[in-house]
């Protein structure tokens, strides 16, 4: 199975070197000159790492099939994969999203929805959950909510906070918005 460890942006300078949205939690790791990617789409690849160097915020890379800034224009939103044969067996500090797509989400014994896809965000990834008549729930993908992962069985173990399935309730209720049921303003709220 492949996982998804970038998307390519723009070209960078005229030596062929492009930026790239990072989609891993490391790339230290992902991006070492020699490291191949199979390239979606696959007229663009496979793609050989020459160098990888951050510019700021920005991880910019090079590969050994591409020398010119118009050879780095045709990898413009081209997605960058990896074999994940290839990772750690032992690593147990994460899942992958392929890893968590289709699990039940449980609340108690429960079952509430199933998870549909993962959100990685800078400060704590997102669980993206579709409930059975057909909502998506937002759940934070950290420890004091979702305390078990259980691949093996099928299903994540989630303790929601007071309030959190009705976050993304459409209308949200009147307290919420300031609007009554007539769409009239309540007194001492500003519209």
């Amino acid at each position: 199975m492949q996982l998804q460890v970038a998307r390519i942006g723009k070209p960078h300078g005229i030596r062929g070197e492009v930026t790239v949205q990072v989609l891993t939690d490391a790339p230290e790791d992902r991006f070492v000159p020699g490291t191949e990617f199979v390239v979606e789409p696959a007229s663009a690849g496979p793609l050989t790492v020459q160098s990888a160097r951050w510019n700021k915020d920005i991880l910019l890379l090079g590969f050994d099939e591409i020398a010119t800034r118009n050879e780095a224009e045709t990898l413009r939103g081209a997605k960058l994969f990896i074999e994940t044969e290839e990772l750690d067996e032992d690593d147990d500090e994460g899942w992958y999203e392929h890893e968590l797509v289709g699990l039940d989400v449980r609340v108690g014994s429960a079952v509430v929805g199933k998870i549909s896809a993962l959100n990685t965000m800078p400060v704590q990834d997102l669980l993206v959950v579709e409930t059975p008549d057909g909502k998506e729930i937002l759940i934070p993908f950290v420890e004091q909510i979702v305390p078990e992962v259980n691949i093996e069985d099928g299903y994540v173990l989630v303790i929601p906070p007071a309030g959190l399935f009705e976050l993304n309730e459409e209308g949200g209720g009147s307290e919420s918005d300031g609007v009554e049921d007539d769409g009239e303003p309540q007194p001492g709220v500003k519209a």
